[in-house]
C-alpha cells in the first residue's frame, strides 16, 4: 500500500518549532497517513503503531464503520450546540452507554470534549450529589491537564510551575505489588488519611483509574478495587471510575472495571470513544446526575454531532459478537510473548497488564532504558510509549484489530529494540 507524500518533512519540524510552543513534547516524526495498525509518514514510511494516539484508536485508524458514519454526519450538519438545539446523535450516545453500563442501574450521560472535562465534571457532580467538597485520588494517579485535574494528577512534569492548583484534593497510596505497595499497605493508608487529613463524611468522591495508565499501566487488584467500593459505600463517598485510557474495550470488556464485578457510581470515558475525534462522557445513576441544577453542565462543543456519530459506530463495533474473544485472545499472545522477552532482558523487571492492556517495567527507576527502546523501535518501524512516574515503563497499545502477523513483527521490533538500545 502506498502513501502519497503530502509535505515535507523539513517543512514540518520547522514549521513546529517556529509556531508551536516548547510546552508541548513531541516527536519528529510527522503523520501523512493512518489506516488499521499503521501509520506513514510525509516521507512515505511505515510504522506499526503500538501507540494509538495514547489509546485512542483501539479500533486501529480510519474504521470503515466509523467513517462512514462521519462522512454521513458531515453532509448533515458540524456542529449544533446541544443546549440551543437538541440531536439525536448526543441523545443516542448516551442510550448505547446505558446499555454498556456495568450494572444495572438506570444512567444517564453528559457527553464533553475530553477526558479531562469528563473528570472536571465528575467531581462537579460528585460534590453537587452529596453536598461535600473533598475528593481523594491515588499515587500515580493520572487524570488530566486542567487546573482540578493537574491537582489530581501525580507526576510534577504536568503541574510543576502552574500554581496554585485546586483545593480540597487529597492523595492515597496506590497498590503497586511489583514495587512492595500491597492492597492491605494501601488500604492502611487510605485509614490514615482520613484518620489525619480529611474526615471521610466530608469526601465527595474517590475517583480512581481502574487500570493506572500514564502510572505504569498498573491493574489495581480486584481486592482493592472492592475494598475501596465498600469503603465509599460506608461513608456515602462516589466512586468515580477513570477509564479515559482503560475503557472502550481496551483490557477486553467494554470497562475494565467488568472484570472485577464492582458497580461504580460514576463512569468516565474517552480517547478511543470518539473513534479518533475529540468525545468524553461521564455517566451515572439517573438520581446521582439529576442532582445538579439546570443549566450547570453543559459546553459549546460539548457532545459534537459529528464525534458523536463516530461514537455510535464505536460502541456498535465493541457490542460486536467476538469481539471481547478476539481482545482476550490478543491478550494471551501479547503476555505471553512478552513473558519470553523478558526471560532473556534480566533488565526488565515486570511483565503486567489486564487483558491486551499490557506493558513492561524496567527494574531501574529511569527513563533512560525506555527511551532507548522507544527510539530505537521506531528507527525499526514501530511505535511506542513509555510511561511510569518515573518513565521506566513501556506500554503497548496496538489496535484491538490487529492481525497475529502485526502483533508478531511489533513484537519481534521491541525485542530488537531491546538488544540495540
Amino acid at each position: 500500500m502506498n502513501a502519497q507524500q503530502l509535505q515535507d518533512l523539513e517543512d514540518v519540524r520547522a514549521g513546529r518549532e517556529r509556531y508551536v510552543p516548547r510546552g508541548v513534547a513531541t516527536t519528529d516524526l510527522a503523520v501523512a497517513r493512518a489506516e488499521g495498525a499503521a501509520i506513514w509518514d510525509t516521507d512515505g514510511r511505515e510504522y506499526l503503531d503500538f501507540a494509538g494516539g495514547i489509546a485512542c484508536q483501539n479500533l486501529g485508524h480510519s474504521p470503515d464503520a466509523v467513517v462512514r458514519a462521519v462522512h454521513e454526519q458531515v453532509d448533515r450538519y458540524l456542529h449544533q450546540c446541544f443546549m440551543v438545539g437538541l440531536y439525536e446523535p448526543y441523545v443516542e450516545v448516551c442510550r448505547r452507554l446505558d446499555e454498556l453500563w456495568p450494572g444495572a442501574t438506570k444512567t444517564k450521560t453528559l457527553l464533553v470534549n475530553s477526558g479531562a472535562e469528563g473528570i472536571e465534571n465528575a467531581v462537579k457532580i460528585a460534590r453537587a450529589a452529596t453536598g461535600r467538597a473533598g475528593v481523594v485520588v491515588f499515587d500515580r494517579a493520572f487524570h488530566g491537564r486542567t487546573n482540578l485535574t493537574m491537582a489530581m494528577t501525580s507526576k510534577l512534569v504536568y503541574k510543576q510551575g502552574f500554581g496554585p492548583l485546586a483545593t480540597d484534593i487529597h492523595r492515597a497510596p496506590a497498590p503497586y505489588p511489583y514495587r512492595g505497595v500491597t492492597t492491605e499497605d494501601a488500604l492502611a493508608g487510605l485509614d490514615l488519611l482520613f484518620a489525619q487529613d480529611v474526615d471521610p463524611e466530608a469526601v465527595a468522591c474517590v475517583v480512581l483509574e481502574t487500570v493506572q495508565g500514564e502510572g505504569g499501566f498498573i491493574p489495581m487488584p480486584a481486592d482493592f478495587v472492592r475494598g475501596l467500593k465498600d469503603v465509599c459505600e460506608r461513608h456515602g463517598i462516589l466512586y468515580v471510575a477513570d477509564e479515559v485510557q482503560s475503557g472502550c474495550g481496551r483490557t477486553g470488556p467494554v470497562w475494565a472495571i467488568e472484570h472485577f464485578g464492582v458497580e461504580p457510581d460514576l463512569l468516565v470515558s474517552g480517547k478511543t470513544l470518539g473513534g479518533g475525534l475529540p468525545l468524553a462522557a461521564v455517566t451515572g445513576p439517573a438520581e446521582v446526575m439529576d442532582s445538579v441544577h439546570p443549566g450547570g453542565l453543559g459546553g459549546t462543543f460539548g457532545g459534537n454531532p459529528v464525534s458523536c456519530a463516530a461514537a455510535c459506530a464505536v460502541l456498535d463495533a465493541l457490542s460486536e459478537p467476538g469481539f471481547r474473544e478476539r481482545a482476550d485472545e490478543i491478550g494471551r499472545l501479547l503476555s505471553t510473548r512478552l513473558e519470553r522477552i523478558a526471560a532473556d532482558h534480566a533488565e526488565i523487571g515486570e511483565i503486567r497488564g489486564l487483558g491486551p492492556m499490557l506493558a513492561l517495567e524496567f527494574a531501574t527507576p529511569s527513563g533512560d532504558e525506555a527511551r532507548g527502546v522507544t527510539t530505537a523501535a521506531r528507527a525499526h518501524g514501530l511505535l511506542l510509549l513509555s510511561c511510569g512516574l518515573y518513565g521506566n515503563v513501556i506500554r503497548l497499545l496496538p489496535p484491538l484489530t490487529a492481525t497475529d502477523d502485526e502483533l508478531e513483527r511489533g513484537l519481534s521490533i521491541l525485542e530488537q529494540a531491546l538488544d540495540q538500545r
